[in-house]
């Protein structure tokens, strides 16, 4: 399944735009781990780094990392760069969801 397929989906993605060099990317790993544990199969959670896939990080405009950006149905519901802690990250998920579902 393509980077398209996935975040195409009726489940709601949160993409983690990340470099192995970046610490605070290293930080986002157990805040997602975290995050899972909570939605469960509400969500889908993938890492790409941005250096092995630039074509990516150009097409959503991936300036820093990290940068969290929230999907459904292919349509970005938020983005973010920098580390967000997971009870923000719910709440964020949470509320971006419901007013997407709301349209």
């Amino acid at each position: 399944m393509s980077f398209n397929d996935i975040i195409k989906g009726e489940t709601p993605v949160l993409v983690d735009f990340y470099a192995d060099w970046c610490g605070p990317c290293k930080m986002m790993g157990p805040i997602l781990h975290d995050l899972k544990k909570r939605l469960g199969d509400s969500i889908n959670i993938i890492k790409i780094d941005a250096e092995k896939n630039p074509q990516a990080a150009i097409k959503y405009q991936v300036r820093g990392v990290p940068t969290l950006i929230l999907f459904k149905n292919g349509d970005i519901l938020w983005q973010q760069s920098g580390v967000v802690r997971t009870p923000q990250l719910e709440q964020i998920i949470n509320q971006k969801t419901a007013e997407y579902e709301q349209r």
